[in-house]
């Protein structure tokens, strides 16, 4: 628990799948939190068990020191951050404000700009683990910004996340490009797995056998193994949405293009998962991504 004087009222935008669950935790280590949302039934439930309300963006910015938003999107969080009744218009001097969403890396760096200009100090600091993640304590949190920043908020990531797991990437933007790799990563393992496991499923193999088979061996990942396992059982209920994969790739292959990166495996997920939303699979969870592949082999 951080207690003391020196503990530092959070302010957190953004209550939804992710957010709600971190804010809490954040309460649980003994954080102040002042908070505020688009929808009101998780500012009620913050709020009794011992949040303040913020009435805006704002408003939670005139009350905290350290400002977190948690956004699905870049205009989402460039509109909390510079609205006329947005983060920008209520920040304190000396202030912190962290961007835990997960955006584009070029408007990071013009936000953080942005919030420089009012005497605050911005980090972006993006998450992966999903919403078990999230409500366990265990994200990994990946931060561009300010070295001195990064140190004043780290208690703040440790009410969130696995400190081994809390990484200090480099400048302001970093930790989006960094996020952006992540995804990537997980791109081609998803569709790697879809496709082993669409292969065993048509060739008439046990995939729970082939998997645990996998899991011995260098093929071995946390992929196959959360994934995997929803892709045999056909268990989507999100715990990452597909819509925001879709999304995260879309920054991805603008990073790339911005950057000169040829990423053709990148643009096959993409292609999959764009497939996947138009059929109407935007809300299932991300792993469904094998469901196209094992229609595509008619293995189901």
């Amino acid at each position: 628990m951080y207690k003391g004087d020196d503990v530092e009222t959070v302010g957190f935008v953004g209550l939804g799948v992710m957010g709600k669950p971190m804010a809490k935790n954040l309460m649980k280590k003994g954080f102040p939190l002042v908070v505020h949302n688009r929808s009101r039934g998780a500012v009620d439930e913050l709020v009794a068990e011992g949040a303040k309300a913020g009435t805006s963006a704002a408003d939670v910015a005139k009350q905290a020191t350290i400002v977190i938003t948690m956004l699905p999107d870049t205009a989402d969080v460039e509109r909390v951050l510079t609205a006329a009744d947005g983060v920008l218009a209520g920040v304190q001097k000396g202030a912190l404000v962290i961007d835990m969403s997960s955006i584009s890396p070029a408007a990071t760096e013009r936000l953080a700009k942005l919030v420089a200009e009012k005497g605050a100090s911005m980090l972006d600091a993006p998450v992966s683990g999903g919403e078990i993640g999230a409500i366990n304590g265990t994200l990994s949190i990946m931060v561009g910004g300010d070295e001195a920043a990064f140190a004043r908020a780290k208690p703040v990531f440790e009410g969130m996340g696995n400190p081994e797991r809390i990484v200090h990437i480099g400048k302001s933007g970093a930790g989006q490009v960094c996020k952006v790799c992540n995804q990537i990563a997980i791109g081609g393992a998803l569709a790697g797995v879809s496709e082993a496991l669409a292969l065993a499923k048509k060739a008439g193999v046990d995939g729970s056998k082939v998997r645990a088979a996998l899991l011995g061996g260098f093929a071995a990942s946390r992929v196959l193994e959360v994934h995997g396992e929803r892709m045999l059982t056909g268990n989507y209920k999100p715990g990452f949405r597909t819509k925001l994969y879709q999304k995260d790739l879309r920054l991805a292959n603008e990073a790339a293009a911005a950057n000169g990166v040829a990423m053709p495996g990148t643009a096959i997920v993409t292609q999959l998962v764009n497939a996947l939303v138009a059929s109407g699979g935007g809300d299932l969870d991300y792993a469904a991504i094998g469901t196209v592949l094992f229609d595509l082999a008619k293995s189901k």
